[in-house]
């Protein structure tokens, strides 16, 4: 891992990974009204008495959002800054239950991959990785 942390982030990998799925996951990001409904089913964010940071909204919005924002044009602290949120606060149990139908869990799982593909996510104890 020290050796990826000195390395840069491949910005026009990360824009090719978006631009796949750009029309489906602009589309989907879109449809989000805030409703709220799915922190209610998230288990993460009731056991964190509603921190903000465990809505799947907010995760979504915060991480996989802002990449299209920046048009994949991050650096490491950014994927670094986004790692928490992706894998930290969510467990890709699928209970987040959105009433217009955004696949939440299929977004984080894209996000990791973006994350995942910069060599950004989450080590064990011994510096190894758990993935």
């Amino acid at each position: 891992m020290a050796d990826q942390e000195k390395k840069p982030v491949d910005t026009a990998a990360i824009a090719g990974m978006l631009k796949k799925k750009e029309p489906e996951m602009k589309r989907i990001l879109n449809y989000c009204v805030h409703c709220s409904i799915c922190a209610e089913s998230c288990f993460l964010y009731m056991a964190h008495n509603g921190d903000p940071q465990y809505m799947p909204s907010f995760k979504v919005i915060n991480s996989l959002g802002k990449l299209y924002k920046k048009k994949g044009n991050v650096d490491r602290e950014f994927l670094e800054g986004i790692k928490g949120l992706v894998w930290g606060n969510c467990a890709l149990c699928h209970r987040c239950y959105c009433p217009i139908g955004i696949d939440i869990p299929r977004m984080i799982d894209f996000t990791r991959s973006i994350c995942r593909s910069e060599g950004v996510y989450p080590e064990q104890d011994g510096g190894e990785s758990w993935l």
